[in-house]
């Protein structure tokens, strides 16, 4: 069953991609992408042939929701209503490095951020934030299946199944250290298996992050992980990889991409073209067209890339089940 639907997923990818690989702008004009990095935060209409910086100063994380798109940035938090056109700031007194807002946003106005001092929670969409019991360690990363609230920390991955009133840490296998990267089962709630990246390497939980194995990429730093249907992809300083087995085996993708170390992955218009994706770096922006075997360059140069997100954005992806 499982290669049955591997099959038909990569058939679909493969016509999908095919359509987007048409004239320049000829499925993407509705798209905007969006890019944080240390000198500001940068626009782009035209797929990534041209960019504007929209906002100076460093930009960590980008999180689409519909009209309002959130940016967490040295300054606080960004907000704008407008499609990214203009921008507000909330002062929250500390840099935000990672940013998620309810996936029902009218009737459960609740917003996460992440700081360098730990985890703040805003109960009116985003205009005030208090405090949580996670403080004195980087909230780097924020996931929010519903009900787990899964944190990617500098003591590892927290867990809170009560709304970030109490968490829970892993009771083995994973270290209490850095954790830069975690990706999630699209199906959680029933079937919790979650990856985190660390400095050295991957590490896979298929109990709710109670228990942790390794699951590859040893010596590596992991920034950034993308499950996409039965391919799990992780960005790491000594590039990109691929792996079709969770974690058991690795790919190197690096072709066009000269060194580079990866910093955010993103698949802007997954599931309909998850061939194509945009991969930020520590010297810009690249672009595949073949799921990642190929790169070229696509703008922000000189720019290292913090934070990668479109609009609208992607659909949710149903993983291959593990």
């Amino acid at each position: 069953m499982r290669r049955l639907a591997a099959g038909a997923l990569a058939g679909g990818l493969a016509a999908a991609s095919a359509l987007a690989q048409g004239p320049p702008g000829a499925v993407v004009t509705s798209l905007t992408l969006f890019a944080g990095t240390p000198s500001g935060l940068w626009k782009s209409g035209n797929w990534g042939g041209s960019w504007e910086r929209v906002r100076p100063g460093p930009v960590h994380a980008l999180w689409p929701v519909g009209p309002r798109v959130f940016a967490g940035a040295d300054e606080g938090l960004l907000v704008s209503e407008d499609f990214g056109l203009s921008w507000s700031a909330v002062d929250l007194k500390a840099p935000v490095l990672a940013v998620m807002p309810s996936r029902f946003p009218l009737a459960e106005p609740v917003v996460f951020a992440g700081t360098p001092r730990g985890l703040l929670r805003s109960e009116d969409g985003g205009r005030t934030f208090s405090p949580t019991p996670i403080t004195g360690t980087p909230v780097r990363r924020i996931a929010w299946p519903g009900p787990d609230l899964v944190l990617a920390t500098g003591l590892g991955v927290l867990v809170s199944s009560d709304g970030a009133r109490t968490f829970r840490t892993p009771v083995e296998g994973l270290p209490r250290k850095e954790t830069r990267a975690l990706v999630l089962s699209s199906f959680f709630a029933v079937d919790p298996v979650l990856f985190a990246g660390q400095q050295d390497g991957l590490h896979r939980s298929a109990d709710g992050g109670r228990t942790w194995k390794p699951a590859g990429l040893e010596g590596r730093a992991v920034n950034d992980l993308v499950w996409l249907g039965p391919f799990l992809y992780a960005a790491t300083d000594a590039g990109l990889f691929r792996s079709e087995d969770a974690g058991a085996r690795w790919t190197a993708l690096g072709k066009g991409l000269d060194g580079r170390q990866s910093r955010r992955l993103m698949f802007p218009m997954a599931p309909a073209a998850g061939l194509e994706a945009f991969l930020g770096t520590d010297r810009g922006v690249f672009r595949t067209v073949d799921g990642g075997e190929s790169w070229k360059p696509s703008g922000l140069g000189e720019e290292e890339v913090l934070a990668l997100a479109t609009f609208p954005p992607p659909d949710p992806v149903q993983d291959g089940r593990r």
